[in-house]
């Protein structure tokens, strides 16, 4: 049996995670009360009568202070069933949360006459700490549109076809803004930028011209291998560790060359030796 639990903030597209994992052929529960997580989870236990090979539930700030307080406890007391459990957490940024609020003219379920919208959006992290602090998963959707998000709940939770930990290698531009839920970033901008190369400006990492520029620099194959030396000795220390998601950014001015040309190869070199690694491009499309 495998279960995920989906949390964060309100505006921050739990729903959207649902809808992606009902599609998928997940039996979805929304705003369960935390309380009864470890009696779900032996409802669907193989020994009982209500088998489901994938549960997901969701869990907000809209349960009871004193259960969300305890969910460290209740998930623990979950995993001791030998439950493949997982705990996605989404979040966006503060200004982000304000504006779909605003342009979708919904009320936040914690805002009254005495809080208003950007207080309530404050205390819900506060409210939501004991389950960020247990999250395995984080992604922040500040800068997702509702395809993108799909895509990335679909290969972060979807894609991971094995046990064990999954690793994501993601390419992104640092104008757009550094990815928060990255475990590990790696600054490719001072590199050779095929950017201005008139060539190659309207090619990716992925295009075979920029590929055949950056091969050729011998400081690109000099940071190329100092990352892949560095990931190949420290991710399998993350792997014992019994961590379940690691995210590895790399980062050059745009998302479109360096960034990309380096995480497309470091990816395919990390298969070698690691069972399930992924690889995204944040900020080509």
């Amino acid at each position: 049996m495998r279960l995920i639990i989906v949390s964060g903030r309100s505006g921050s597209g739990k729903s959207t995670a649902l809808d992606v994992l009902e599609d998928n052929g997940f039996y979805c529960i929304d705003n369960l009360p935390a309380g009864l997580l470890p009696d779900l989870a032996e409802r669907f236990l193989p020994h009982s009568d209500m088998l489901l090979p994938q549960v997901a539930v969701s869990i907000d700030a809209r349960n009871l202070l004193s259960q969300l307080q305890r969910f460290p406890e209740l998930l623990d007391e979950v995993r001791k069933r030998s439950i493949r459990c997982d705990v996605l957490y989404l979040d966006a940024e503060d200004e982000t949360l304000l504006k779909r609020f605003s342009e979708t003219r919904r009320r936040h379920p914690l805002t009254n006459e005495n809080r208003s919208l950007a207080e309530a959006i404050a205390y819900e992290s506060q409210l939501l700490a004991p389950i960020t602090d247990r999250a395995d998963l984080r992604i922040d959707t500040t800068r997702l549109n509702l395809y993108q998000l799909r895509d990335t709940l679909k290969l972060r939770l979807l894609g991971q076809t094995q046990t064990g930990t999954a690793f994501l290698v993601e390419s992104f531009g640092f104008k757009r803004g550094m990815p928060v839920d990255a475990d590990l970033v790696f600054d490719a901008r001072c590199l050779p930028n095929p950017y201005w190369k008139p060539e190659l400006r309207d090619h990716s990492g992925l295009d075979q011209p920029v590929i055949d520029y950056l091969a050729a620099q011998p400081e690109v194959e000099e940071m190329y291998q100092d990352i892949l030396a560095y990931l190949e000795k420290w991710l399998p220390r993350f792997a014992a560790s019994n961590r379940a998601y690691v995210t590895i950014a790399i980062g050059c001015t745009g998302g479109h060359h360096r960034s990309v040309y380096l995480a497309n190869r470091l990816s395919q070199a990390l298969k070698d030796s690691l069972k399930n690694v992924q690889v995204r491009h944040r900020d080509l499309s």
